[in-house]
């Protein structure tokens, strides 16, 4: 694990970009390809015009290149079996298998593999029929989540306050197929839990797992936790309610169960799993996994590690995990805040093309890193080019201090509808 090393990074978010630029840190990186990458991606590694779902022409460029490790950012690609065709192609690859990846891509197994592994978690029934789900809605007491079973980008997970809004949600999952035909087939409906979120993550490969640093994220769309439901406005590590006791217990009562239960279904797990967690009276309950590493979790995740990324992330795919983190993974203990720039309108439609002002300038505030996401290089201008714009990460001494200097970095960036919390990590 001592050579340089062609690398490849799919996606073109803002964990892509997080990703690019901790990779470029390594002594062992050599060129970094992102596909398709971003405006800010394109600054630091070199883009390639070749999308996510074109796994041909991916595996092919990883040969063409010498790839020695590629690392899949987004999940729709691993739910469709991205890391498969890698490996079949004998490339080395970081990321789970397309039916490990199912943890994420069908709320229904991850539920019910829960069920089946004794791992905490919310009360539910699954429905393929909205008659049949308004029925049993109408006969419960308790306030409830409706969850699209497939991918929705983050935004298929509608938290309910009253009967009619549980009802309202079947309806724009079941009958108006709001977050696209596939993903909303079948809904989970379940208790809705009260009590602290929190973001989870870990390595994990075979039996190995290494607990990352716990993050928050701010999943609303505006002040005070109001508005639809986001990828994420923000976020903040470590997350100060989860000391040392709940993260052991989150792994001994979450990630190491269903990590054995997948096992057993002859799935072994390897890359990153991401935990939503939400910290009850009763302990923590899990609220759903991801497969991948979390947005913006990772922006605030990863300007903290010392550790080598690039042997770390290779020791994942190679199956070393527990040999390489031995001795421990090595983190900047200072806490990390990052604040979402989107586009007016998201998480519904927008405009793009939007000129950006300011970047060059928030980067150059003491302890900043703004990371692209749904950016484009125009005419030497960079330009809007999703929901999510940019995410602005600054770390400092304690939150507090990481928050004011994230906010004085934000204040210097401008694009015509430029949207964003004004409250993320706020009474800390």
């Amino acid at each position: 694990m001592g050579d340089k090393t062609n690398l490849l990074v799919v996606g073109k978010g803002g964990r892509e970009h997080a990703l690019v630029w901790q990779l470029a840190k390594s002594p062992r990186a050599g060129t970094i390809f992102v596909a398709p990458g971003n405006a800010g991606t394109g600054d630091e590694g070199v883009n390639v015009p070749i999308e996510p779902h074109e796994f041909e022409k991916l595996t092919r460029f990883a040969k063409k290149e010498n790839v020695g490790l590629t690392i899949i950012g987004p999940e729709d690609p691993l739910a469709n079996g991205i890391a498969d065709a890698f490996q079949k192609s004998g490339l080395t690859v970081f990321g789970p298998s397309r039916e490990a990846a199912q943890i994420e891509a069908s709320k229904v197994y991850s539920k019910r593999l829960m069920r089946h592994a004794d791992v905490p978690t919310a009360d539910f029934q699954v429905f393929d029929r909205p008659d049949h789900a308004r029925t049993w809605i109408e006969a419960r007491e308790f306030p409830l989540v409706v969850k699209a079973d497939g991918l929705a980008a983050g935004k298929g997970v509608i938290v309910c306050g009253s009967k009619m809004e549980a009802i309202a949600a079947i309806d724009r999952i079941m009958v108006r197929e709001e977050f696209g035909r596939a993903a909303c087939r079948q809904v989970v409906v379940e208790q809705r839990l009260d009590g602290d979120e929190l973001s989870v993550l870990a390595l994990v490969s075979g039996r190995s797992i290494v607990m990352l640093p716990s993050a928050q994220d701010h999943k609303r769309l505006r002040d005070g936790n109001l508005g639809p439901n986001t990828g994420g406005m923000g976020a903040y590590s470590p997350a100060p309610l989860a000391d040392a006791a709940l993260l052991r217990r989150v792994e001994e009562e979450v990630f190491v169960p269903t990590i054995h239960a997948l096992k057993r279904k002859r799935t072994p797990y390897r890359g990153v799993l991401y935990a939503g967690i939400m910290n009850t009276r009763r302990g923590p309950m899990v609220l759903e996994f991801n497969c991948r590493f979390g947005d913006p979790e990772t922006q605030c995740i990863l300007p903290r590690l010392k550790t080598d990324l690039v042997s770390l992330l290779e020791a994942v795919a190679l199956d070393q995990l527990s040999e390489f983190a031995a001795d421990g993974i090595d983190w900047d203990p200072r806490p990390a805040v990052t604040v979402v720039l989107a586009s007016e309108g998201y998480p519904g439609k927008y405009a793009a093309g939007k000129v950006i002002e300011g970047i060059d300038e928030a980067n150059k505030v003491s302890g900043v890193k703004v990371f692209h996401a749904g950016t484009v290089m125009d005419d030497s201008r960079v330009r809007t080019a999703g929901g999510r714009v940019l995410a602005v990460t600054a770390t400092g001494d304690d939150i507090a201090s990481a928050r004011r200097t994230a906010y004085e970095a934000v204040a210097k960036i401008r694009f015509q509808g430029m949207v964003y919390r004004t409250d993320i990590a706020a009474n800390l």
